[in-house]
């Protein structure tokens, strides 16, 4: 791993300065694609922004800026921007809209108190779109006390559900699934968080000691002679033999076959574009209306997007939850 301070080298002039904007050059278009190896940005720092929210956060690495989405997790909106999505929400934590709201600014606040510490991201730089004009990158987020994440669904102010990926050192995504499942079940139990809202336990936390998720890994080694496009990369280990679960599905990527699409399993209001055009008759265009039409009641308003007919529609229909 390599501290956020160390990511990009200093600005040099003459020749220093073409190598500069090279690399610069090749870590934006990893950005744009997605690595298919971690970065991991050490003592990173929280961005005080509106848009903040319990699963989406500015963050500064050295002098960058970025946004970064959460894997795996989705705390509830904090405002009425995307009503479908807040609907779904609610129904979720069987609560109100307005509640899941409560619960949605409960979980930034959470977040703001964990993040006040120097924190350690750890990313593929996989694209997590957003209504942000920046990109927004996917990531775990580690504070001193583990997994971010996790510590949002062990209190009840988030709930197990969001794009998937296998954590570092690991092969898939379905055992840090089940442990946020356990995770989730344990705070239900408890009436914490949104599942204790009704019960004045919103701001309650739980009390029983949690040992969260600590992500560490290997270094690659590069080379002296030549400087290194993409710092920070390493590959993670150990790793466990692990058959995949049925469904299970990590970050979209151009070998994953658009046949094998896991049907009713994309959301339409938060698919990325990646997401939308590993849909069979779904291309960049399409998924960019998709995008731009939103927020959806639902997926069978997908006959109102330019170019859905009948017949499109009832082919790739069954992709959406």
């Amino acid at each position: 791993m390599i501290p956020c301070s160390s990511l990009f080298p200093p600005f040099v002039r003459g020749a220093a300065l073409a190598i500069t904007v090279l690399w610069v050059a090749v870590v934006d278009l990893g950005a744009r694609d997605g690595s298919k190896d971690w970065i991991a940005l050490e003592n990173c720092r929280l961005i005080v922004n509106p848009a903040n929210d319990g699963d989406s956060f500015h963050a500064s690495a050295d002098s960058k800026e970025y946004i970064f989405r959460l894997y795996l997790v989705d705390a509830p909106e904090t405002d009425e921007m995307t009503p479908g999505r807040l609907v779904e929400q609610a129904k979720y934590f069987a609560i109100t809209v307005p509640q899941a709201i409560e619960v949605g600014q409960a979980a930034k606040e959470f977040t703001r108190e964990k993040l006040s510490a120097p924190f350690t991201v750890f990313t593929r730089m996989s694209d997590a779109m957003g209504r942000s004009k920046m990109e927004r990158f996917y990531a775990f987020v580690q504070t001193k006390e583990g997994d971010l994440g996790e510590q949002l669904v062990r209190n009840g102010l988030a709930r197990n559900y969001g794009f998937k990926a296998a954590p570092p050192a690991l092969q898939n995504s379905r055992l840090e699934i089940e442990k946020l499942q356990q995770f989730e079940d344990e705070a239900r139990q408890e009436k914490i968080g949104g599942w204790g809202i009704n019960a004045g336990r919103l701001n309650t936390r739980a009390q029983k000691a949690t040992v969260f998720s600590v992500f560490a890994a290997e270094k690659k080694a590069r080379p002296h002679a030549t400087p290194a496009p993409s710092p920070g990369i390493f590959s993670a280990t150990p790793k466990p033999r692990v058959t995949i679960a049925p469904g299970d599905r990590g970050e979209p990527s151009k070998s994953h076959p658009k046949e094998k699409t896991p049907l009713g399993r994309i959301d339409i209001n938060t698919a990325t574009e990646k997401e939308l055009k590993m849909i069979p008759g779904i291309g960049p265009v399409m998924a960019a209306r998709i995008i731009a039409a939103r927020p959806f009641r639902s997926a069978d308003d997908l006959k109102k997007v330019n170019g859905i007919g009948d017949k499109k529609y009832a082919k790739i229909r069954p992709y959406f939850q």
